[in-house]
C-alpha cells in the first residue's frame, strides 16, 4: 500500500480543522437575493464571554453583508464575563445594525440577567418566552410584566383561535413571524390559522471547537477540570514514567486554565487550590495522612469558595469537588501509589534483619526507611518506636514490614527465619 506524501497529510488535516471551525451554515460570497426572504436565527447560551461576543458581532456583520430580512438572537444568559466597554460595543452594534435585529429570551425558563439584559434592550424587536425572565436596571421581570411595562415589543401570549393571525413570542417561530419586516403566509393547521415566514430561515451556532472552549469557560466546568487535572498530574508525579493519567491530567489542567483565564477568577483562590495540592503531596510522599493533609483540606475548601468574583457555583459542585478531592487524597491516592510501586514479597527475605530508621513514630503503624527507601511498617503495641529511632526488620507481611527497636523489644522476632545452626561441638 502506498503511503500518502507528508504534504498531502498536512493539507488534509488543515482542511479538516478549517471545516470544524467554519460556521454552522455556508457563507455566501455575494449578496443574498432579496426574493429569498432570508431570516437568520443564532443561538447564544451561557455567560457572554469573548467567544460568544465575537460570534454575535460576526453574525451581525454577515447579516448586514447578506442583507437578510432579519437577524434573531435566541438568548439564554446569566450575565457577561467581558468588560462593560465590550458589552456597550455589542449593544451599539445591535442598535445601529442596518438589518432588523430581534432578541428572543427563550425557550421557557431562559434568562437574560446582568449585562445580557442590555443586549436585549438594544434590539429593535424584543420578546420573552413564557416563564423566562429579563433583568433591567437591577429589576427582574417575567414575560407578561415585561410586555406590560413596554420593556419588550412582542408579548408572550398567543391567540390560537381559528382565524387569528396575531403573532407573539411563545416560540422562536412565533417571534420570527411577529417581526414586521419578515414576510409571512397563512396556513391552516387543525382548524387554526397560523403564520409562517415566507422564504428561508437558517439557524447558526458556534463551531465545534468554539463550543468546546465556551463550555470550558463555564464556572463549574473550569473549576472541576482545573482540580482534576492537578490531581492526575500529582498522581503521575509519584509514579514511574508518563501514563494515560498524566496525558489526561495535562489536557484537563490546560482546559481548566483556559476557563479560569476567561472567568473572573481570584488569584488568591487559585493560589489556595495549588497550595492544597502541595500539602496533599507532602503526606502522600510520607505514606500516612498527617498534619499537612488537614492543612491542604482547609486550603482546598477555602480556595473553592473564594475562586470566583461575582460568579457563584452551585453547592452540589462545591461539595463534589471538596469531598471528592479529600477522599481521593486521603484514601485513594496513597493506595494507588503503593500498588503501582509494589512488588511481590518473594525475593525480599534479605530485608529480614536489616536495620533502618523510623521516619515517623510507630504506635503501632508508621513509616520506616531501610537502605534509603521508605516502607510502611508496624511494631508491637507494647513497644512503640519514636521518630528517628533505629529499627530492625523482623518480618514481611505483604507490603508492610514488621519492625522492632534495636533495644528493648517486647517480643524477639530475630529468631524468625534466622534460627542459628547448632554448633558442631554439641
Amino acid at each position: 500500500m502506498r503511503r500518502l506524501p507528508r504534504g498531502a497529510v498536512v493539507l488534509g488535516i488543515l482542511l479538516m480543522v478549517t471545516g470544524v471551525a467554519a460556521p454552522a451554515f455556508a457563507q455566501s460570497d455575494g449578496t443574498v437575493d432579496d426574493s429569498a426572504h432570508v431570516v437568520t436565527v443564532i443561538q447564544v447560551n451561557g455567560l457572554l464571554d469573548p467567544i460568544e461576543v465575537d460570534f454575535i458581532e460576526r453574525m451581525l456583520t454577515q447579516a448586514e453583508h447578506d442583507r437578510v430580512r432579519a437577524l434573531v438572537i435566541q438568548l439564554d444568559s446569566e450575565g457577561a464575563v467581558v468588560s462593560d466597554a465590550t458589552i456597550d460595543r455589542v449593544a451599539a452594534h445591535v442598535r445601529a445594525a442596518t438589518v432588523d435585529v430581534g432578541v428572543w429570551v427563550g425557550p421557557s425558563g431562559a434568562v437574560a440577567l446582568g449585562r445580557a439584559g442590555d443586549v436585549v434592550m438594544a434590539a429593535k424587536h424584543r420578546g420573552l418566552a413564557p416563564g423566562s425572565r429579563l433583568e433591567v436596571n437591577g429589576r427582574r421581570v417575567g414575560a407578561d410584566a415585561a410586555f406590560n411595562q413596554h420593556l419588550t415589543t412582542i408579548g408572550a401570549q398567543c391567540d390560537r383561535q381559528a382565524g387569528s393571525t396575531e403573532g407573539c413570542g411563545a416560540t422562536i417561530g412565533d417571534f420570527v413571524v411577529s417581526i414586521p419586516s419578515v414576510p409571512t403566509k397563512q396556513i391552516e393547521q387543525n382548524g387554526q390559522i397560523r403564520l409562517e415566514p415566507v422564504g428561508q430561515t437558517r439557524f447558526a451556532q458556534l463551531s465545534l471547537v468554539n463550543r468546546l472552549l465556551h463550555s470550558v469557560a463555564s464556572p463549574p466546568v473550569a473549576y472541576l477540570l482545573f482540580v482534576i487535572g492537578m490531581a492526575l498530574l500529582l498522581f503521575e508525579l509519584f509514579t514511574a514514567g508518563v501514563g494515560v493519567a498524566g496525558v489526561v491530567g495535562a489536557g484537563a489542567f490546560l482546559l481548566g486554565c483556559n476557563g479560569l483565564g476567561v472567568l473572573p477568577a481570584r488569584p488568591a483562590g487559585v493560589a489556595l487550590l495549588v497550595f492544597a495540592m502541595f500539602g496533599f503531596a507532602v503526606d502522600i510522599q510520607i505514606g500516612v495522612p498527617r498534619v499537612w493533609t488537614g492543612i491542604a483540606t482547609v486550603s482546598f475548601a477555602l480556595g473553592s469558595l473564594l475562586l470566583y468574583d461575582g460568579v457563584a457555583m452551585s453547592w452540589i459542585t462545591l461539595v463534589a469537588g471538596v469531598l471528592g478531592m479529600t477522599v481521593a487524597m486521603i484514601a485513594g491516592m496513597p493506595a494507588m501509589v503503593r500498588s503501582r510501586f509494589s512488588t511481590p514479597t518473594i525475593g525480599r527475605e534479605w530485608m529480614i534483619g536489616e536495620e533502618g530508621l523510623a521516619r515517623t513514630s510507630l504506635s503501632p503503624d508508621g513509616t520506616v526507611v531501610v537502605r534509603g527507601a521508605p516502607w510502611r511498617a508496624r511494631t508491637n503495641r507494647a513497644t512503640p518506636i519514636a521518630e528517628g529511632d533505629p529499627v530492625r526488620v523482623a518480618a514481611i507481611e505483604g507490603l508492610v514490614l514488621d519492625v522492632e527497636p534495636l533495644v528493648g523489644a517486647a517480643r524477639d522476632y530475630r529468631d524468625r527465619g534466622h534460627r542459628p545452626e547448632p554448633s558442631s561441638d554439641a
